[in-house]
């Protein structure tokens, strides 16, 4: 079995998220060992990058502190195998498709086989244009994970049968950020996706608190979570051990009531 789709093996998996390199990558590499620690079951990692354009402000200040420190992708790759030493955790790389297409996809791919990362989400790549870098990922093992958002609509049918890894499930429209309320009807979109594949779906953009993490468990199969994360980071910086474990902690338990 993946490391992906052990993630999902253990109640409703909790998905959390970090921006590689904010404040440092010591401290990056730290928060993910106590993510692990305190239930988290896959890690994304964000790929600082100057111009994210699904990012809100957080993730946004976020990017831009990373950049400041000097963080690279070579940087997060040292890290990720830094990691594998010990630990089998899933780990995924978001990152937008300029930083994959400057470092070369196939040498961007088999870095990632070689370094331990179980899959990529690129939210600026259309589907109906992935086919060339998803079979660059088949070829290094990579899982390239599909969204899905409330405005895909005739198009989930299409990316739900190509999903590999779990699927992401957009829960709002616009950027990422958290939310007071999230009042897309998710489960309908989940609906569609279960009429044509199994995989998992996991459900992000918004989520910030526990009732609203119960709430997306109870109509999915994992819960992600982002901005609240890096927003606590951004607050204690090489000091937030305590409060994101704390987090980590309150929102797997909430998502798996």
């Amino acid at each position: 079995m993946s490391r992906i789709k052990n993630a999902f093996t253990k109640g409703k998996a909790f998905i959390s998220f970090l921006t590689g390199g904010d404040p440092d990558i010591a401290t990056t590499e730290r928060l993910i060992r106590v993510m692990e620690e305190n239930g988290a079951d896959l890690i994304e990692i964000g790929i600082p990058f100057s111009d994210p354009i699904a990012e809100g402000p957080v993730i946004q200040a976020a990017d831009e502190r990373a950049l400041k420190g000097g963080c690279t992708t070579d940087d997060l790759f040292e890290m990720v195998r830094r990691l594998r030493r010990s630990t089998q955790i899933p780990l995924v790389f978001m990152t937008y498709y300029n930083p994959v297409f400057s470092y070369g996809n196939e040498k961007f791919l088999k870095n990632c086989q070689e370094a331990g990362i179980d899959g990529v989400i690129i939210p600026d790549l259309p589907f109906e244009e992935s086919d060339e870098i998803r079979d660059t990922c088949h070829q290094y093992g990579i899982d390239l994970i599909n969204m899905i958002a409330p405005t895909s609509e005739e198009r989930i049918a299409r990316i739900a049968a190509s999903a590999e890894g779990f699927l992401y499930c957009v829960s709002s429209l616009g950027v990422t950020g958290m939310r007071e309320q999230i009042t897309t009807d998710v489960a309908s979109m989940i609906e569609k996706v279960r009429k044509i594949s199994n995989i998992p779906c996991a459900i992000g953009f918004g989520i910030s608190g526990s009732q609203q993490a119960k709430e997306m468990g109870a109509v999915s199969d994992g819960v992600i979570v982002g901005s609240a994360i890096v927003k606590l980071i951004a607050e204690h910086g090489t000091d937030s051990d305590a409060a994101v474990a704390d987090f980590v902690k309150q929102m797997k338990e909430a998502a798996n009531p």
